[in-house]
């Protein structure tokens, strides 16, 4: 089967998804919001906001124009940030044909609704159409945009409920340094990539104030309990915590001196503000609105998550990060689990 990708969202993650697509001789076109940055990116082949000296394949179609997005595409990725899913699937949504499957690649909660991304999609594509109607599929895992730029091995999951369609991504995007593992549990996979940022964010914050590797291991262990109880409450399998899209992606964005949440917290532990943290990165922070989300889901589903609760008055009741990990030291003592 031939088949054409359509590419929604010119950040990092759909430049080098688009990349690695017509590296596998797909046919891609990579839409941007704005038409400007399209024509920028259609003369000069490359990116220079978010994934600079990549050059992007000639065989690359690139559109601002909204009509031309999802023309002919056999299938669409998503690689719009969690806030600005419903915003850019509504504008294309006349333009979307029915039942066209679609792979996200966006990691987050949206505010207000609590849903995740492949559920706003449904909900922006298909309300009212019947729920089989169209196969929706979520990649994810420990995949920082510029190492796979560089080639650097990088291993991740593709989640679905149609396994049919978690093997046409596998295999469409699949290459000799970026491996695809499919899995069939969206609701775990996206409830790990969302909540794995706020974890980040608190990395960075003890990186900021040097708290050490002590009290990193410990956070990114807790940080995995936590995520795994929320993800289970909500219906996700234990075991996807410890895989690639749980602990692995985890690891990678506390770890990783590019990652966009972990540099946010370590700029907010050395002492800037919020504000200040947010206007010096060209990127979404995912995990500042993804907070809010979490939080709102584990009051709704009754489950504990002190970690997100100390992020939380951080970022918006403005507590001094210090203390707030002194109050996650000074928690009532008790056994492990």
């Amino acid at each position: 089967m031939s088949e054409t990708v359509a590419v929604i969202g010119d950040g990092a993650m759909g430049t080098i998804c688009a990349v690695m697509l017509a590296e596998n001789g797909i046919a891609v076109r990579l839409w941007s919001a704005f038409p400007d940055a399209a024509d920028a990116l259609a003369h000069t082949r490359e990116n220079t906001r978010f994934l600079p000296g990549v050059r992007l394949p000639e065989s690359v179609e690139v559109t601002g124009e909204d009509a031309a997005a999802l023309a002919g595409a056999s299938m669409a990725l998503s690689a719009v940030p969690t806030q600005f899913v419903r915003s850019v699937w509504g504008r294309l949504a006349e333009h979307c044909p029915a039942g066209l499957p679609i792979c996200s690649a966006a990691k987050g909660i949206e505010n207000g609704t609590l849903l995740r991304p492949t559920e706003i999609l449904l909900d922006v594509l298909d309300a009212g159409r019947p729920a089989d109607g169209r196969a929706v599929a979520v990649l994810s895992g420990p995949s920082i945009a510029p190492e796979i730029a560089r080639r650097l091995p990088a291993t991740v999951a593709v989640a679905s409920d149609s396994p049919d369609l978690a093997e046409r991504v596998q295999e469409m995007i699949s290459r000799p340094y970026f491996r695809v593992y499919t899995n069939p549990d969206v609701v775990g996979v996206e409830t790990a990539g969302a909540t794995k940022n706020v974890i980040a964010i608190a990395a960075g914050m003890l990186d900021g104030l040097e708290a050490g590797d002590n009290a990193k291991a410990a956070l990114l262990t807790r940080g995995v309990v936590e995520i795994a109880r929320l993800g289970v409450a909500l219906g996700a399998r234990p075991e996807t915590f410890h895989g690639l899209a749980g602990v692995g992606d985890l690891v990678t964005t506390c770890y990783s001196p590019v990652g966009r949440n972990r540099s946010f917290g370590e700029a907010i532990g050395r002492g800037k503000s919020v504000e200040q943290a947010l206007a010096a990165t060209q990127s979404v922070v995912e995990g500042v609105a993804t907070t809010r989300g979490v939080l709102e889901l584990a009051s709704r589903h009754g489950v504990e998550m002190p970690i997100t609760e100390a992020i939380h008055g951080v970022l918006f009741a403005g507590r001094p990060p210090k203390d707030a990990i002194a109050d996650l030291m000074t928690r009532p003592l008790k056994a492990e689990g």
